[in-house]
């Protein structure tokens, strides 16, 4: 017979981990349950990509993070998360995913893609990562369109356009360019986001003036095809050449499944679920939210750096029902 979990974890992000590290700290029955790989929202991140915060307020558990600059790299972070959970020997199931959650008195049978695990307490740290915001025009299923960029080499010497002025739209934009791509770029707003890293924002806008870097603002894309894209724009209906889109267009955390296992969204567009901010305990006892899905569509409010303490939250609130209950 299979044993009584005290915590099912629900994603091995950082946030994921962090709850891990504090459960096995405080000799608590856990463990973490994830669709993908390892951290594998940070995996999926473009291969060149430095971080905003520095390392120190990446780190969790008290680990260390040292990196080779102020501001660590994709790969120095994917390093530093895989070495803490050999390090702290985190019980963990990748590549498993979680499909429903159903509830008989105080305990939880988690279904997953594998199996099934009996607990007495959730914390779900999914992210916000897995469900891209779609265009919905015609061409978007096309082979030539991705709303994840990886690696700038493969669109070398080719017609590359990319949607979007956020972080990511321009590392996409700006390393393409520097492999040799004639890109193209296609912005709803009137100008590249405020909220672009300091030390890169200047040097797309610098590319987009001296016409390196061809860019459309005001603009939104209204169909693709094999070998051309449309676009509308302040002065109509434009047609280009083009091979690849790279569709940076954000993403969504999945309030669906919060829903479906009967988690409270507020009513208004931010859709944020309802938990207690002193435990991060929701609308039903015993399910926590921990990291970004806390903030439902408000993606930008929380991130690694001010999500780590909702572990110690979390963990001492089950700590306190697990004493309360003896």
């Amino acid at each position: 017979m299979k044993s009584v979990f005290d915590i099912i974890i629900v994603g091995a992000g950082p946030i994921g981990l962090a709850c891990a590290l504090k459960a096995k700290r405080e000799g608590l029955q856990y463990l973490i349950i994830e669709k993908g790989a390892l951290v594998n929202s940070l995996y999926n991140y473009p291969v060149n990509m430095t971080f905003f915060s520095t390392s120190e307020k990446l780190e969790i558990g008290g680990v260390p993070f040292v990196s080779n600059t102020i501001k660590p790299t994709r790969n120095e972070s994917l390093e530093y998360y895989r070495r803490v959970t050999i390090a702290s020997g985190l019980s963990l199931h990748l590549f498993e995913e979680v499909k429903t959650i159903s509830q008989e008195e105080e305990l939880f049978t988690v279904h997953t893609s594998k199996d099934k695990y009996t607990t007495s307490n959730i914390i779900i740290a999914t992210g916000f990562y897995d469900l891209p915001f779609l265009l919905n025009i015609p061409g978007e299923a096309l082979p030539k369109v991705t709303h994840y960029y990886k690696d700038p080499h493969f669109y070398a010497f080719q017609k590359v356009l990319v949607i979007g002025a956020s972080n990511s739209a321009v590392d996409a934009a700006l390393e393409t360019y520097r492999k040799g791509a004639e890109v193209t770029m296609v912005i709803r707003e009137k100008d590249i986001g405020e909220r672009v890293k300091y030390w890169v924002r200047p040097d797309i806008i610098n590319r987009v003036k001296e016409g390196t870097i061809n860019a459309f603002f005001n603009s939104t894309v209204a169909a693709i095809r094999e070998n051309e894209v449309d676009i509308n724009t302040n002065d109509g209906l434009v047609t280009i050449a083009n091979d690849w889109v790279i569709a940076m267009t954000g993403y969504q955390p999945n309030l669906t499944f919060l829903e479906k296992i009967g988690i409270k969204l507020s009513a208004d567009k931010v859709r944020k679920p309802l938990y207690d901010t002193d435990t991060h305990e929701t609308n039903i006892k015993g399910i926590y939210l921990a990291g970004v899905i806390c903030g439902g569509m408000d993606t930008h409010s929380l991130f690694i750096e001010n999500s780590r303490e909702h572990a110690v939250k979390i963990i001492d609130n089950i700590l306190h029902h697990k004493m309360a209950a003896l």
